[in-house]
């Protein structure tokens, strides 16, 4: 719904590579283009800002990130936060951040990325309950975003969602 909402023919969204299987062909489906930015176990699957920062063009419209990444589980550090959250102001960016596991993150903090300075107008939060109350299967979730983005993500939900699947 947010892509389809967002992202318009021709539009760039980077994302890393592992990603959740749904990124890439959520984007195609609203008529964009997955950027996918390669991670490494040796680096622990975390995205490398100078790599996204390489690959904005002027198509680029929004950065998709998971938090912890999903499948890898990567969370990435505050240094990495501040220095893409950087490369979304600098260019305009919008940040998709799907942050359904982050509850789910042991050993080190979890830091919405909406909390960076700059950032709340510009990111939208995916989140949910399904995950951290292991209620997988009701899928209920949530986008916590600006008024203008959200105005635009209710036109295309209001006639893609109609109920909560009943368990």
């Amino acid at each position: 719904v947010v892509m389809r909402a967002l992202i318009d023919p021709g539009d760039q969204v980077i994302l890393p590579d592992p990603a959740y299987v749904a990124y890439a062909p959520a984007i195609a489906l609203a008529g964009g283009e997955p950027v996918s930015i390669p991670t490494s176990e040796a680096q622990a699957f975390a995205l490398d800002p100078a790599a996204v920062a390489a690959a904005v063009t002027p198509r680029t419209r929004a950065l998709l990130l998971g938090f912890p990444a999903n499948p890898t589980g990567a969370v990435l550090s505050s240094d990495a936060l501040d220095a893409l959250a950087a490369i979304a102001r600098q260019h305009d960016l919008l940040v998709i951040s799907d942050e359904i596991y982050d509850r789910l993150v042991y050993g080190v903090q979890h830091i919405p990325l909406a909390t960076l300075p700059g950032m709340r107008e510009r990111t939208i939060t995916l989140g949910g309950f399904s995950k951290d109350y292991a209620m997988t299967g009701w899928r209920i979730g949530y986008v916590a975003a600006s008024r203008p983005i959200l105005e635009g993500v209710m036109k295309i939900h209001q006639y893609v969602m109609m109920s909560a699947p009943t368990p």
